[in-house]
């Protein structure tokens, strides 16, 4: 398929720059065999029932932008947090022109890092801190990255508002914005009527801000992320599957975990599962997403899911339910409205 296909027009006062509050009252676009209705995401109990699995990604998001001095010349100097590889390892960018081995970045709180190894666009940088210490440091000077379509908040700011109520597992440095729109309240009541609800955790890397650069979609290349499956969780979404009970992830994330145990059968390490048009789905009958960007491999999710569930067409579906929600005046991207496909 070619990117082209997963293009469209968005009017850019559609981006929402806050999120909304309570977290609930934002609007949700339900699509069911067809059709569509326009509803609020307080809304969503009226569209599950019992016995139907709800399974969500309780990653937190950490403040992975760091903003330091080179040691010497005192000139600025900017680490972003990848993934951590040892004790006092980190896989990082380092955002400024000129650097080399063994260049010293000093921060805030007598934290320092040394550039140790140049990899293809990163570099690891060996910390002077590890563990509990180095990470209650990061919570501290640490910036939250920020999606570069958000301009209102300062990344310090934001810190809360751009976490799930139900976030976790510390590891992602991207939200799984899908569950932005959870309350604690809302979650007590679906839990009430008889929902089973699920926890699994992905950590969101840089790469789901990355853009495909290929025409041909099927030669990009995903950028690996963790994941971690609970044993006992597996065992109950695999019963609710036996028993014909409908599994609803929240978000890509989430997604893309139970798809990626069903294919490879590890509940636990590194994905780099492409969805796209094609896919045959495994686990999942059910989405909870936002409006994602043009062109991304997020929308190219959503749109193998509509194929699978039976749309012909699934790039021409979701322009014309996008354009809905435009001429509806729908909020898009991370802090905007939500989807739910049945």
């Amino acid at each position: 398929m070619k990117l082209s296909d997963f293009d469209y027009n968005l009017p850019p006062e559609l981006i929402a720059q806050m999120p909304m509050e309570p977290r609930d009252h934002s609007r949700l676009l339900v699509y069911e065999n067809g059709t569509v209705k326009h509803q609020h995401f307080f809304d969503l109990p009226k569209f599950l029932k019992l016995g139907d699995v709800l399974v969500l990604n309780n990653s937190k998001v950490f403040p992975a932008r760091l903003l330091g001095a080179r040691q010497n010349t005192g000139g600025k100097a900017e680490i972003f947090l990848l993934k951590s590889q040892a004790d006092n390892i980190w896989e990082c960018l380092v955002g400024q022109a000129r650097t080399h081995v063994g260049l010293v970045v000093e921060f805030d709180q007598g934290l320092s890092g040394e550039l140790i190894e140049r990899l293809d666009n990163s570099w690891l940088i060996k910390f002077n801190k590890v563990g509990d210490e180095f990470m209650k440091i990061v919570e501290q000077i640490g910036h939250t990255p920020i999606p570069p379509y958000i301009k209102t908040l300062d990344s310090q700011e934001i810190q809360k508002k751009y976490q799930t109520v139900y976030a976790q597992e510390q590891g992602s440095v991207a939200a799984p914005t899908a569950g932005f729109h959870f309350t604690l309240q809302l979650l007590d009541k679906l839990s009430q009527q008889g929902v089973q609800i699920e926890y699994v955790t992905l950590h969101v890397g840089l790469g789901t801000f990355a853009p495909v650069k290929t025409e041909q979609i099927e030669i990009h290349k995903m950028h690996s992320e963790y994941y971690q499956l609970d044993a006992e969780v597996w065992q109950r979404i695999k019963q609710a599957k036996v028993e014909n009970r409908r599994i609803i992830s929240v978000g890509t994330t989430a997604t893309r975990v139970l798809e990626s145990v069903a294919v490879n059968n590890k509940l636990s390490g590194w994905t780099d599962i492409f969805i796209y048009p094609g896919y045959e789905f495994k686990i999942i009958d059910g989405l909870i997403t936002n409006f994602h960007l043009p062109k991304s491999t997020l929308l190219m999710l959503v749109v193998a899911f509509l194929e699978n569930k039976g749309v012909k067409d699934g790039p021409a579906e979701i322009k014309k339910i996008y354009q809905e929600a435009i001429e509806q005046q729908y909020r898009f991207y991370s802090f905007g409205d939500a989807m739910l496909i049945l």
